[in-house]
């Protein structure tokens, strides 16, 4: 067998090296061991010096950012906030004409949604002014054998409202308008769910005059009605929590979670069952807007305001004033 010889590869090797070492000091651009040994060292802390200017860059963009916004008025964090919101609202044209390929949707928790909808009673979604709802109600393309009926108070918007009636009809016709009577807003809630229908509406602003809860959120006390929880105890439908975040781009986090899958109140205890379940919603959506905070949409001091429209006639008016 021929003997092998390795002198030439080797050398090929140590000169490459040495050309990488040129311009270090000393013997670390001359032997071997010390060049190997600085190359080293020298890539891995070129991995963490990238890393930091990137850090050091954000945050002399926003301390830019900051400066310039408030010039005209303005914080970063509502100017940020602002960008969000319109981002949001510009992606509703793509989302209600079914355009989803524009979008990066990723689904976190739909095998809990899968799960309720198994269960053959209807499903009742409940969302909040967080990131985008109609991400939601678009990605219910993806299931074309499901139907879908959303709460929605159309003369809240009417430009709002005109637009999806035209770029929609399908879901525009499924509107279930809930300035009706609330008997009546109940029934045809609970025919749509006899169906196996998906019904979808929001769970932290309560119209005028509803009841609402006193609970605990993000470190102070705030409102939430209790009409949605109200409608799935009397009809025995699984309740999902359904929020989807806006990520930045096109892309959008779609996150469900089950609440309960069949909720049961109690006449004797309906108050405390009803703060409990509540308060459960609220500590959900908390963490989600934690994650998130600049997808929180409600432009108004949520704590110590009545929403847009309650003149605060609730049932509970039990509030104190953020520390």
């Amino acid at each position: 067998m021929a003997r092998v010889k390795r002198g030439v590869t080797a050398h090929k090797r140590h000169k490459r090296l040495l050309k990488s070492a040129e311009g270090k000091r000393g013997t670390h651009s001359r032997l071997i061991r010390s060049a190997r040994e600085a190359q080293l060292h020298a890539m891995a802390y070129a991995f963490r010096g990238r890393k930091e200017r990137k850090r050091q860059m954000r945050a002399l963009w926003i301390t830019r950012l900051n400066a310039a916004a408030r010039q005209n008025g303005l914080t970063y964090g509502s100017l940020i906030s602002g960008l969000k919101s319109a981002g949001v609202t510009l992606d509703r044209v793509y989302f209600l004409t079914g355009e989803l390929q524009r979008f990066d949707l990723r689904m976190v928790g739909i095998e809990q949604l899968h799960a309720a909808m198994d269960l053959g009673r209807g499903v009742l979604l409940i969302g909040a002014h967080v990131g985008s709802f109609d991400a939601l109600r678009a990605a219910s393309r993806l299931r074309p054998d499901v139907t879908v009926r959303v709460v929605l108070d159309a003369q809240h918007s009417p430009a709002l409202s005109a637009i999806l009636r035209q770029l929609n009809p399908e879901i525009a016709a499924g509107i279930i308008n809930p300035r009706q009577n609330g008997t009546v807003v109940a029934l045809e809630i609970g025919a749509a769910l006899n169906q196996g229908a998906l019904v979808t509406m929001l769970g932290d602003r309560g119209r005028p005059g509803n009841a609402t809860a006193s609970v605990e959120f993000l470190g102070s006390i705030a409102r939430f009605p209790t009409a949605p929880w109200q409608i799935a105890a009397a009809l025995h439908v699984p309740v999902v929590l359904c929020i989807g975040l806006y990520r930045g781009g096109d892309r959008y986090d779609l996150h469900f979670e089950l609440l309960a899958s069949r909720l049961q109140v109690e006449r004797r205890h309906r108050e405390q069952q009803l703060q409990q379940v509540v308060q459960d919603f609220a500590d959900r959506l908390a963490v989600l807007v934690r994650k998130a905070p600049y997808n929180w949409f409600n432009f108004y001091d949520f704590w110590n305001e009545p929403a847009p429209g309650d003149h605060g006639t609730g049932a509970d008016d039990g509030r104190r004033t953020r520390d």
